[in-house]
């Protein structure tokens, strides 16, 4: 005679492995996705330096040709001329450096988002309602007294992969 009680069961284990199968492909697909996206931030942020870079060389190239020019113009006309070079220099990477962070922002949100949906998706993966919080508390209490497993489902009458679903659950194994 089949014994139905331990069927549904051995349904239940299998949707659920099917569900935690599909979440970490779900997952591994979304991490392609990210690293992707951090692949481009990083590229961004070398084209940055490099934009830096010549910025640097194109103030010093212009120090020194205020220096060469300095005997001829005043104090007041360097300092402008200095103020002049350095914004027009800085005003490129500052619009980079707004670009990437509303960048960095929107992949942000993206995970946020991703991370609310996966964890509303496993708060709804039920416990098998054979499995209730008094077998709980009774299963680490016994497993914590050092008895084994196949003695805790024998004497609770609940199947020993149970029993190890529930010590998994609260880490005790």
């Amino acid at each position: 005679m089949i014994d139905f009680h331990q069927f549904h069961i051995e349904y239940v284990v299998v949707v659920m492995a099917l569900i935690i199968l599909y979440l970490l492909y779900y997952v591994y697909t979304k991490d392609a996705q990210y690293s992707r996206n951090i692949r481009s931030v990083a590229s961004v942020v070398e084209d940055l330096n490099r934009e830096l870079f010549y910025l640097k060389k194109n103030l010093s190239d212009t120090q020194n040709g205020i220096q060469e020019n300095s005997q001829r113009m005043s104090d007041a006309e360097i300092y402008q001329e200095i103020e002049r070079s350095v914004y027009d220099m800085v005003q490129p990477l500052s619009m980079g450096i707004k670009q990437l962070q509303e960048n960095i922002n929107a992949i942000d949100v993206a995970m946020q988002s991703r991370i609310s949906e996966l964890e509303s998706g496993v708060k709804q993966i039920s416990i098998p309602t054979s499995v209730h919080g008094n077998d709980d508390e009774k299963i680490i209490s016994l497993f914590k007294q050092g008895v084994g497993l196949e003695t805790i489902s024998k004497e609770l009458r609940i199947s020993q992969p149970e029993v190890e679903f529930v010590l998994k659950i609260n880490k005790l194994k």
